[in-house]
Order: structure tokens, then C-alpha cells, then sequence
């Protein structure tokens, strides 16, 4: 097994429970841990063909440009898009943190974390 570990991505995007939200939009986290399954080898040296940082920034930033309400889809929807594109995936833990939520008092963030495994 092999681990992939991406920490502190940083995504301005439109989600949120108040409508101001949806319209300025908010700061949020992403972290992933992905665990591989080293013996699946890639079809060839191209990086389409292994599970590549850069290519799963690519589909957190997509699926954090889709407007949601709730941190629990936006999460779940990473999940999903990863392990649809990468095989050899066997298990992910993604949290998706908002930085500075606009609610009453300081809270410097909220998060929600989802963990799968391969079935």
C-alpha cells in the first residue's frame, strides 16, 4: 500500500447555508489522505494513468466549483469523483474545512470528514 497525502489546499468557492454566501462566497480546507494499491502498476509512465497529485487537485477543484449548501455533499462528492477516476484507490479520508464561517462570535473554521473504503 502507498500513501498520498495532500494537505492545506486552499478553494474560494460559493457554498453555504445563508444566501450571502452562495453570492460572496467563502474560504475552505481541503485535506485528503489516499491509500493505493501499489500492486494495480499504472497501464504506462503517462501521469493519466496513476493516481497523481495534480490530477486529483484538478477533480477537488471541480467538485468544489459545484454550489451546495451542505459541507457533508461537498464532501461526499470528492469521495465520489475520486474513486470513479483512480483504480487503484482503496481508501480516502477527504475533510472539508470553511475558514472563518460568517455566523455569530469567532469560530476559525468548520469541518466535515468522510472516510471510504473500496468495497
Amino acid at each position: 500500500m502507498g500513501l498520498i497525502i495532500l494537505e492545506d489546499i486552499e478553494i474560494y468557492a460559493y457554498h453555504g447555508c445563508l444566501d450571502e454566501e452562495q453570492v460572496t462566497g467563502n474560504w475552505f480546507m481541503v485535506n485528503l489522505e489516499l491509500e493505493t494499491n501499489m500492486d494495480i502498476p499504472s497501464k504506462t509512465d503517462n501521469i493519466d494513468d496513476a493516481l497523481n497529485y495534480q490530477i486529483v487537485y484538478q477533480l477537488v477543484k471541480e467538485e468544489m466549483a459545484i454550489r451546495s449548501h451542505l459541507l457533508e455533499n461537498v464532501s461526499k462528492r470528492i469521495l465520489d469523483a475520486l474513486f470513479s477516476r483512480f483504480d487503484k484507490l482503496e481508501e480516502a479520508k477527504v475533510r472539508v474545512s470553511k475558514l472563518n464561517p460568517p455566523i455569530g462570535g469567532h469560530i476559525k473554521c468548520v469541518s466535515v470528514e468522510l472516510f471510504r473504503h473500496r468495497e
